[in-house]
């Protein structure tokens, strides 16, 4: 077993022991998303630490999208679950890069492609996507990219 799922184990464990709800149903939806993602496929397997944060970051963003639609239908003390389950998450995940982070990994991507216009803009997401693979979202990084390059 990973760590990060080990982890994730110890801190359901914790939470029913003290009775917190929330924080055991958000960690048992959790497991249960990694467990369809490791039985998804031909065969069975374990995953990695980092496919277990690529998991925990698409809940987050489950969870962050439900609180919108909570707020635009009216729920807003589902959308205050939702948002409390989604900062939950957040502590699993590692620290998002700040906005002067995203641009200076930007445009030190920009002028390592060269790269002069909007048209390069395929170029320069190339050369960032590793460098903030789980840091950023791919839109934020986007606008980004499109900022340095106009």
């Amino acid at each position: 077993m990973t760590k990060l799922k080990e982890q994730l184990h110890e801190d359901l464990t914790a939470a029913i022991r003290v009775r917190d709800e929330l924080r055991a149903s958000t960690i048992r939806l959790t497991l249960a998303a990694v467990t369809s993602e490791e039985v998804a496929g031909k065969q069975k397997r374990e995953l990695s630490d980092a496919e277990v944060l690529k998991v925990i970051g698409r809940e987050a963003k489950k969870r962050r999208e439900a609180a919108e639609a909570f707020d635009t239908a009216g729920r807003t003390d589902q959308a205050a679950r939702e948002r409390a389950e989604g900062e939950l998450l957040a502590t699993y995940l590692p620290k998002p890069l700040t906005d002067e982070e995203l641009a200076a990994i930007v445009a030190a991507a920009v002028t390592e492609s060269g790269a002069t216009g909007p048209q390069a803009m395929g170029a320069v997401m190339k050369l960032v996507k590793p460098k903030v693979e789980g840091l950023a979202e791919g839109g934020r990084v986007a606008a980004a990219v499109k900022a340095a390059l106009s």
